[in-house]
Parts: structure tokens; sequence; C-alpha cells
């Protein structure tokens, strides 16, 4: 008893997903899922799109990362309920990695992902190419800050722009006006110290990297903080703690700055928090969008409580919507996160935790003696007709209306739910119950095939050609050294040093009032030593720094500078535009792990770009070094904020300074203030360096050594660069004495996972 099917479509189910989000999605709501159960319990109430991880290159190691068969059904789940599915692949991936990208994203491309979220420049390039119609958000951790970011991210064929958590209303609002590309800004949840993607403090810590997914939140820890004489002013305090985000009542202002899609952050949090906030932000985006635009929009008090009580770090901020920074955004006190109302969160479990939502179906039944059964059921615009065997006279028992209701009603474990069912059929007829089991099992199997056949693909393109393996090679150049200069005082020990190819000068070191005086003395005084001149750009490019630069535009350019260290994709675009015929070099955190990465940026007029700090030496054997240089001597800095130690602490006086931080194991790390651009970066207690591994190095193919004097004075820049000249000269020295325990080799033998 074979069955004969077919099934027609009413209507186009990409044009119905289309119309529906053009009527209810003013806003996207986009919901976190560290398992399936938190998926569908967001799902059910009131989510958008869901945020996932799968089992490799996702930014949240450490959850309950999703199985390729789980992220499969996952998928399909979501498109079933007229919902979108998004995937983390925002990790850094190192050059094996990039080897298996590629059968690790098919079957979910094939599948109907939504789109994938990335932050290897690398990685963006690799899906334009192999996966040409899979929709790419640039992840946070891409730092994106401005319209020449995201311009430049458009152009690569970036759909979204997942922004950096410390942009403000107005500057989301200008990126929006200016290239009409979708934002996703975070609404709610936890806020990092640290821009996102630019934080190494966990990573050379203890070797667990935010970059790999690993962040071990050393920001969470108490710190003493001590002034620049090294002399303690405030105990034992959570100084880089922020507290939680709560954006609900800055909703309307999220939507007059062109924000599409609200982001909650929490992939490692339980179902009871991510259920429970997505239906509070349900119930307001909705009230919303049913609203005049003149009406009043106000949040229910008692609601804010149950959120906060869902979970909260030390209360709750708006973050950085209306201010830069601030201390009323740090928790000082403590960090823990703070639950209360229990009955609340086991009703938000009850009401959503083993909810299933399902698809209202109509069914219809024919049954005519002599001609093949028919069952034709209906899901909104999508209608299904199956035939099966021919319909006989009763010899003992005919069958009756209600028993065949009963057995065409089931619908077991599918998507479906039967809202209601007809039968028409003759008097005295007969059909085997198998045989209606059979036929209702296919057009509901039928059914939910054609929910899912617009989502599909097959048109990647054939599978790349596996990495070529690469080797040390002798290499008999000298060395070309380099050095980066934040205080002027110690370019005179630089400059005299014959070796010395180029200085670096940082920007963001010169205040605004002497920023072209001083910069043009030190131009002067380099180029007289007959030495590069490059200028190192600052490690944020926001929009006020943007419009600095703008106006100091054309005393720059008469400064003719040999090149420019650019650390922000802002400032590639901004390079490109403004000296189209300068050297452009990267630095190592426009993180180039792998070649694909290499080649991204190369792409962009990029000439040469830093090696990332946290490879070892075996991977950077195994990377293209051709056009790279390495640091091999400096502080690190371990985390770039938009948040101020010193104002946080004693009040912002714009002067540039140092402070200290004093752990819990007494290890003092150095906090500078760059007022002129205002940013803090905190650095490492110990320098790098590396200078007993040049000849090593060069084996790998790099040729080019850059120093970074950041913290030292005069004296101190002449004794390192006298050090260095030693293992030039000879690559068997020997560090002296009062160096040891003075420094470190930072990632060089450790590295990261």
């Amino acid at each position: 008893m074979l069955l004969n099917t077919r099934y027609s479509i009413i209507g186009n189910m990409e044009l119905i997903m289309n119309n529906k989000k053009d009527k209810l999605n003013i806003f996207e709501l986009l919901a976190p899922a560290g398992s399936f159960e938190i998926m569908k319990a967001v799902i059910a109430a009131g989510a958008d799109a869901v945020y996932v991880g799968g089992d490799l290159f996702g930014a949240r190691a450490y959850a309950n990362n999703f199985s390729r068969e789980e992220l499969l059904e996952a998928i399909d789940y979501a498109h079933l309920h007229g919902k979108k599915l998004y995937l983390t692949v925002n990790t850094l991936l190192k050059n094996e990695e990039m080897g298996q990208l590629y059968d690790y994203l098919l079957p979910f491309y094939e599948r109907g992902l939504d789109a994938v979220l990335v932050q290897d420049f690398g990685v963006l390039l690799f899906v334009r190419k192999y996966f040409p119609d899979l929709p790419i958000h640039t992840s946070t951790q891409m730092t994106v800050t401005g319209v020449a970011g995201a311009r430049l991210m458009q152009s690569l064929g970036v759909e979204r722009i997942v922004m950096a958590r410390e942009m403000s209303l107005e500057e989301m609002k200008q990126i929006h006006e200016e290239t009409g590309m979708e934002l996703e800004a975070f609404v709610h949840g936890a806020l990092c110290y640290c821009y996102s993607g630019q934080c190494l403090f966990s990573s050379l810590l203890g070797g667990r990297s935010g970059n790999r997914g690993r962040c071990a939140q050393p920001c969470r820890l108490a710190y003493e903080i001590l002034d620049e004489k090294q002399e303690a002013y405030q105990k034992e305090t959570f100084a880089l703690s922020l507290k939680d985000m709560c954006g609900i009542e800055d909703l309307n202002k999220l939507r007059n700055a062109g924000v599409y899609s609200l982001k909650i952050e929490g992939r490692m949090k339980q179902v009871s928090y991510a259920a429970g906030v997505v239906s509070f932000y349900r119930k307001y985006i909705d009230m919303l969008l049913k609203a005049d635009e003149k009406d009043t929009f106000s949040v229910d008090p008692k609601d804010i409580r149950d959120i906060m009580d869902l979970g909260n770090r030390c209360g709750f901020t708006d973050g950085y919507y209306s201010r830069h920074n601030g201390p009323d955004m740090v928790t000082f006190v403590k960090p823990s996160y703070e639950k209360a109302n229990e009955e609340l969160q086991k009703r938000i479990i009850k009401q959503y935790g083993n909810k299933d939502e399902r698809i209202a179906v109509e069914g219809k039944v024919t049954l005519h003696l002599h001609t093949p059964a028919t069952y034709e059921v209906s899901a909104g615009e999508i209608q299904i007709c199956v035939t099966g065997m021919e319909v006989m006279p009763a010899q003992k028992k005919p069958l009756m209306e209600e028993e065949i209701k009963l057995r065409m009603g089931k619908t077991g474990d599918t998507p479906f739910y039967m809202s209601s069912i007809t039968v028409d059929l003759d008097q005295q007829i007969f059909l085997p119950n198998g045989a209606l089991n059979k036929l209702r099992r296919e057009a509901l199997s039928q059914l939910k095939e054609q929910f899912l056949h617009t989502y599909r693909r097959m048109n990647c393109v054939e599978r790349p050609e596996p990495l070529v393996e690469k080797c040390a090679t002798e290499n008999q150049m000298p060395p070309r050294i380099v050095c980066l200069a934040e205080n002027r005082k110690v370019i005179p020990a630089i400059i005299k040093k014959a070796f010395v190819s180029a200085v670096y000068l940082e920007l963001a070191a010169y205040s605004n009032l002497q920023l072209m005086v001083e910069l043009k003395e030190d131009v002067a005084r380099i180029r007289a030593a007959e030495k590069e001149v490059f200028f190192a750009m600052p490690r944020i490019f926001r929009q006020h720094t943007a419009e600095q630069f703008e106006k100091m535009l054309e005393e720059i350019r008469g400064l003719s500078p040999d090149g420019f260290l650019v650390r922000t994709y802002e400032e590639i675009a901004w390079v490109k535009k403004n000296f189209p015929d300068s050297i452009m070099l990267t630095d190592h955190n426009l993180y180039t792990y792998n070649d694909w990465a290499c080649d991204a940026f190369a792409r962009q007029n990029v000439v040469r770009n830093t090696v990332p700090l946290e490879l070892n030496r075996s991977e950077i054997i195994h990377r293209n070094n051709q056009s790279s240089e390495m640091i091999v001597y400096g502080y690190y800095p371990l985390m770039t904020s938009a948040q101020c130690v010193h104002k946080n602490t004693k009040g912002c006086d714009t002067t540039p300074t140092i402070c200290y931080l004093r752990d819990r194991y007494k290890v003092k790390f150095a906090v500078k203030n760059y007022c002129s651009v205002c940013y803090n970066v905190i650095y490492n207690s110990l320098p790098v360096m590396l200078f007993s591994h040049l000849q090593e190095l060069q084996r790998t193919g790099i040729q080019n050594f850059r120093l970074d004097f950041i913290l030292e004075d005069c004296k101190r820049t002449e004794e390192i660069l006298d050090l260095l000249e030693a293992f030039m000269k000879n690559p068997n020295a020997e560090y002296p004495k009062k160096w040891q325990n003075a420094y470190t080799n930072g990632h060089y033998k450790r590295g990261v996972e």
C-alpha cells in the first residue's frame, strides 16, 4: 500500500515572513540561549531571534553550547516558529583551525542558518567567499565604533554591525543615518570594563583568553588603587567591575537612534533569567510599537523590581547611551551577582521553561468509496494534500467520524497541534488503521518540510584547498628595528642608536594644546637623525576623536609622515581616504592570528601587520610572517577602556597621569589616562623581552622588530636599547642579573588555548 503524495503552496513563505517582520518588528528582540531548553523558553517568551554557540569557535567556551545535531534541530525549530537563529563564530582562529571552518559551517549553512557573528577579519573574508548567501554580523569584539568602520564592513558585504557597548545613542544615530546598515545594540546584561576585543587581562594573567571565549574575569576582583607616587589611596575596591545594564526605559530612544536589534546578554545564564528578561522586554516593545509617537512611554516600577530580582550586579545602569563613562556605572563595593524573589523565578520557569510552542494546523479527511483517501492539512498560507490507499467497503465495523477525528488529530512529536479537523466520508466504508496513520504522518511530514523548504541552501562554493604547511627558514638579513615612543623625552635615547630605522610617535600621548607644536619638533629631530617617522594612531577612534583629526588634517599632511600604525577599522578607512599613498601598518589588536586575516588586511592597503600577542612560537612558525613585525619589548596593554580609574576615584581633571592597580598578590599594574582621546589603558606589571629569541624569530620569516617605550624614562630606554644591541651582536648573550624576574616572555612559550 504505497502512498501517492502531492502538495501545493498557496502564497510565498519568504514573503509571509518578511511581511510579518515589517508589521511586528520595528525592533528585533534578540535573546541568548546556552541550551536547547533555553532557546525554546526565550522563543516562548517573545524573542524574535536567538543567538547560540556551537561546539567550536564561540566566545563562551564554558557555556552549554549546542552540539551539531542540536544546532541543526534548533535552526529548524526557530524557522518553524517564524524566528531567526544566529551562530556565534566570534573567536580568533589560528591557522590550523581555519582548516576546520568550512566543514563546521557547511551543514548549518545548508540548513538555513540566518547569520553568523564574527570577530576575526580572516573569518569574515572566508565566509564571504565560501558561503556567499550567509549574512554576516560583526561581533562587538571587532570594536566598530564609528561611521568609517561601519562603511568599511558594509563594503565587504556585512549585513549588520553589533556595535561596541560603549557607543552613545548619538553615535548610533549617526552611523544609521550615514550608512543605513542594520545596527544591533546591547540592551540588557553584563558590561565589560574594557572595549570588547581589546582585553588581554585574563589572557596574560592566567592564560584564559577572552579572544578565545575563556575569560576568567579578573576585572571582577578587588584592587588597591595607588597614585603616581605608588602610594595607596583606596583599599580593596572593585574599580573595574561595572554594574549590569538595563535599557528597558530607553526603548524609544533606541528606536529614534535607528537601532534595529536589541541584544540581551547572557548565554551562560539560567532559563529563568533569559526567559524572564525577554518577557519583560517583549511586553514593553509591544507597548511601544502600538503607541502613538506622542504617547508617554513609561515602565512600571514593579516590573523594574522584578527584572532586578531576576539578576543584577549591584543594581543597574543604562550604560553608555548618554555618557562617556562615570563612577555611577561601577560597582565599587562588590561585584557579586544578586538574585531574589524565588517565586518570580519559579513562575517564569513554569510559564516558559517547559513550554514547547506548537503551530496550529487545520485538517480535512476525505474518504469516499473506491477513491484514494486524502488528507489536507494547512497552517497559515501553506497547504498540503496527501493521497493514500483506496477506500474499501466495510465488511464488519465501518469507520466512524469521531474515531477518524481522534486518530487523524494526533500530532505526536511534530511541531504542530491540530486546532480543528473536519471529515467528509461515505457511509459503510473501511480503511485500515495503519493506512490512516501513514496518511497522517506523511501529511505532517510534508507540511514541516514545506515550512522549512525556503530556508534551505545548496549554493556554497567548492571546498577550499588545505593550507600549505609552513616551516622555519634561514634568514641572513639583519633585523629591522623600530621603536614606539609615548614619552617624547625618550626620543633622544632612541635616535642616537644607528640600528633603529624608524620611530612611531604615539599621537594619543600628546595633549590637544601642544599636539602640533610638540609633534613638529619631534618629527624634525627624528628626521635630522635620518630615521623614518610613523604616527601611531589612537587605540580607539570614536566620533569626537575623528572630529579632532579632521581639524588637524592639513597640519598632519604638512608633516609628511612615512606611515601610520593603525589600531581600529575606522583608522584604516581614515588613512585610506586621507593618505592613500602612505604606508599603513596594523597593530597587534587588529588581530592576524591566521593567514586569511593577513590577506584581508593586505586587501585594505595594509603593508605590514603586527604579530598578535597571544600566539606562541609554534603558532608563529606556521603563520605567514613575510609582511609582519613583532613586538620584542614593551609593557603589553591589558585593557583599553572608556572608563577612567583616575576620574572614577578622584574626579576628572583632564590631566594625563599614571595611577596603579595592586592586586591581592601585591602585583602592580600601571594605568594611564589619555585625556586627549578620553580612554584608559591598563598595562602589564612586567615588560615582555624577547631579545634572546631574535634569531629564532627571524627564522619564522619576521624581519621587522619593535620596541614599545611606554612607561620608561630616558635612562631606562638607553639600557634596554644597549641590551638589544648586545643580543644583535651576540645571539648567545645573557640578560644581566638585575633583569632576573624583571621581564616576561609573554605568550611566546605558552600561548592560549
